[in-house]
Order: structure tokens, then C-alpha cells, then sequence
């Protein structure tokens, strides 16, 4: 059967209406309706599309779509979003979801579920997939990926570190025989310290929430652990204190202006470290306490808004946006990590970004921050929980924290 006539028939299949996660027996997709359309996400991620939104234009004079800037911070892009959504404004078609965010919009219906044979998830690395899927069910689909990579300087380190204790060793001599900070990553209290947490918790052989986001599996001795990695290396100064400030940003500064032997980010601070530090860049996975770490994944994905007019304009936008001649322009022209399983493997671009074959190994490693309706209450739990325990001169012992987080944790199941 020809594609077009496959997917006007799923169209017409499914033209029933939109089913929120929460229905009895939904899966129904709703896509209906052709017309111009607006792409909303985040500032930080805008500057190389209009080339890609101006091809879909010509192509498509009378479904033009137009970029919808939100705010650079998540916190602040989820809360526009959000509103808008719950005003059941028509506004947004296209939503750039981070990918934490997928249950929380399937579940209070604010996007539609999708067809999954109209996608080519199955060259998509997989991991990556599992961000789109919510209790069966695809609700949006991949755009860019993300994983958390050990950032080092080759001048000064002759073997990269694999476990902490290593890391530990090389930074405490390190500052000792070049007066250079040793270790940073993102510890300020906000989702960057989530996310580092998880990370350790991760890489100590632990998880903090089942996958589904219905239990705490929290181990308090794993958890105390990933604590007192961090905790050690403040007391120990192989961690700076200024560190405690830090977001994305600060930890990329301070990395490329030479402060810092090693620092934990995503694979955009590659270049900009890259053009300051030449050949003594070097890049690697996480540490872990016994061996390599697993990040945590991040990234985006793309939904369709449940009260947009024209659904249907926006999957086909999605199907091209998300096609592998646009993810290979997502990462040479946008330096973000594309989806297509492939395209870490071309020769041509490992030549580029010599960093892909690290970050591949890095991304299928990784796991996904827990699937929940309620993340955002998770998140800020896990990092005042943290943030208090770092910061404070005479903290509780990091097995009190660990305890006390995963009961507050409990309550916040209990009651979704």
C-alpha cells in the first residue's frame, strides 16, 4: 500500500478524538485537521531552526509553521506550557517537551498519542524511545537526546578515571602539584543537582524510583553512598565550594578557563571547550564507584498539543523534523545529540565530533529520570534534600538523608 494511502487511512481510523492516558481502553490517535502551525520550545534550542522551519515552509505554503520562542530556563518553558494547556488555548500545535514531562501531559491530556508505525522509532536508539511512552503508549517522539559526559584536561591527565576513588586520587593530586580545582558538575538546588544525585545513586548501583514511577527503590545505603562521594570531595576540597553555585553554565566557564581538571556536563559544552582548549580536551563516560558510571538521559521529544485545530499539519511537521536529514543537521548545525542510532556511527561526523562514540556508549548506558505525573515535586524533593546536605557545616549523616528523602518520596507516591 503506498505510504500516503497507509497514513490517510490511520488518519481516518483514528479520527475519534483524543484518549488521555487515564481512560479505559484508550490508544485511539486523534489527528485531524491541516493548517498553519506554531512549534513552541525553548529559547536555548532555537538558533539553528528557522533554516529547517523556512524548508518546511516552502514546501508548505499553506501550512506554514512558526516558531514560538518560550523561555530559556525549564522550569519557566513547562509553566507557559502548562498554562496555556490547562486554558485549553489552541495556540501551541508543536510542543518541545523535555523528555521528563511526557507523563505529566499524558496524563492531565493536554497531548495526543501517536501511531507508532508512522515513525522509524526502531532506528532510533532505544533507550531514547523509552522517554516518548507512557503505559504503552507513544505520546510524543524523539527529537534531540542527552547524556551526561566527564569533561578532562589531557595536559594534565595522563589515564582518565573510571571509578570515583580514581577521580578522587587524580584531582587531590592534581591541586596539590598545579594548584587546579579538581572536580565539578551541578550542584546548585535545582534539577541539575536531580540529576547529578541520580547519576551517583546510578553509578553506585542503586535507582532512586521503579521505571514506572509508582515505587521508591531507593536503597539508603546506596543512597548514602552517591551522598558521600559528594560529601567527601567538599571536605576533602577536591570539590570546590564555589561549585555548590553551580548550573550548566558556571560548570563550563570554569572548566574551559582552566579552573578545573574535570567537570560533569552535557555534550553542548563540548565545542565552546573545544575552541579554548584545543588538543587538551579530553572527554570520557562518568565515573562510577566500582567502574564507568550511567548517566542520566535527557533530551527532547516533540507532542501534539490535544487542543490544537490542526493536528494533522503537526505529525507530518513531526515526521519531517524528526526525519535523519534534519537529526543530522540537529547535531552539525544545532551541536545537539541526534536520535538515529546511525549517525554515531558515520566516520564523517566521529571526524567532526570525536566525541560521539563516547556519548552513544554513554546514552544506551544511561537511564531515564523516573516516569511520574507528579516529577517535579520528585525532583524538588531530591534536590533540597541534597542541596541542604552539602551546603550545611554540620550536616545529618548522609544515611539520615538518604532515609529521610525516601520517606519524603513515599508520601509524594502515596498521594498521586
Amino acid at each position: 500500500m503506498p505510504r500516503s494511502l497507509s497514513l490517510m487511512l490511520a488518519v481516518l481510523l483514528t479520527a475519534g478524538g483524543c484518549a488521555t492516558a487515564g481512560e479505559e481502553g484508550g490508544g485511539d490517535t486523534g489527528t485531524g485537521g491541516t493548517g498553519p502551525i506554531t512549534f513552541a520550545t525553548g529559547r536555548d534550542t532555537t538558533a539553528y531552526l528557522q533554516p529547517l522551519l523556512d524548508r518546511w515552509n516552502q514546501a508548505h505554503p499553506a501550512e506554514k509553521v512558526t516558531l514560538l520562542e518560550l523561555p530559556e530556563a525549564a522550569d519557566e518553558q513547562r509553566a507557559q506550557m502548562v498554562a496555556n494547556l490547562q486554558a485549553q488555548s489552541s495556540r501551541y500545535d508543536v510542543l518541545g517537551l523535555d523528555v521528563v514531562w511526557t507523563a505529566e501531559f499524558a496524563e492531565n491530556g493536554w497531548i495526543i498519542p501517536l501511531e507508532r508505525g508512522l515513525f522509524p522509532l526502531d532506528r532510533f536508539l532505544p533507550p531514547v524511545v523509552e522517554t516518548a511512552i507512557y503505559k504503552d503508549k507513544l505520546w510524543a517522539v524523539p527529537y534531540t537526546s542527552n547524556a551526561g559526559l566527564l569533561y578532562y584536561r589531557t595536559d594534565l591527565v595522563k589515564k582518565p578515571p573510571r571509578t570515583w576513588a580514581e577521580l578522587r586520587e587524580q584531582s587531590r593530586e592534581i591541586k596539590k602539584k598545579h594548584n587546579i580545582e579538581g572536580y565539578a558538575g551541578q550542584f546548585l538546588a535545582y534539577e541539575g543537582l536531580t540529576v547529578n544525585f541520580s547519576e551517583a545513586v546510578q553509578s553506585a548501583g542503586g535507582q532512586i524510583l521503579s521505571r514506572d514511577g509508582t515505587e521508591v527503590t531507593l536503597d539508603p545505603a546506596k543512597g548514602e553512598v552517591a551522598l558521600d562521594f559528594l560529601l567527601q570531595g567538599l571536605r576533602e576540597g577536591w570539590i570546590p565550594e564555589e561549585s555548590l553555585s553551580y548550573k550548566e553554565e558556571e560548570s563550563r566557564l570554569a572548566f574551559q578557563e582552566g579552573e578545573l581538571a574535570f567537570a560533569r556536563n552535557w555534550p553542548h559544552a563540548y565545542g565552546p571547550a573545544k575552541a579554548k582548549l584545543g588538543d587538551k580536551l579530553g572527554v570520557t563516560r562518568l565515573p562510577g564507584l566500582n567502574g564507568p558510571g550511567s548517566s542520566t538521559l535527557g533530551g527532547a521529544n516533540l507532542a501534539i498539543s490535544a487542543f490544537s485545530k490542526h493536528q494533522q499539519t503537526a505529525q507530518e511537521f513531526i515526521r519531517y523534523f524528526t526525519s535523519l536529514e534534519n537529526e543530522r543537521r540537529v547535531l552539525t548545525e544545532g551541536s545537539f545529540p541526534p536520535v538515529w542510532t546511525e549517525l554515531y556511527d558515520d566516520p564523517g561526523l566521529i571526524k567532526r565530533f570525536p566525541y560521539l562514540p563516547v556519548l552513544k556508549e554513554s546514552i544506551l548506558a544511561a537511564k531515564a529520570r523516573p516516569v511520574s505525573a507528579n516529577y517535579n515535586q520528585l525532583s524538588l524533593v531530591i534536590a533540597s534534600s541534597v542541596a541542604k546536605a552539602l551546603s550545611t557545616p554540620t550536616p545529618e549523616s548522609a544515611d539520615d538523608v538518604a532515609v529521610s528523602m525516601k520517606s519524603e518520596l513515599e508520601e509524594i507516591i502515596r498521594t498521586q
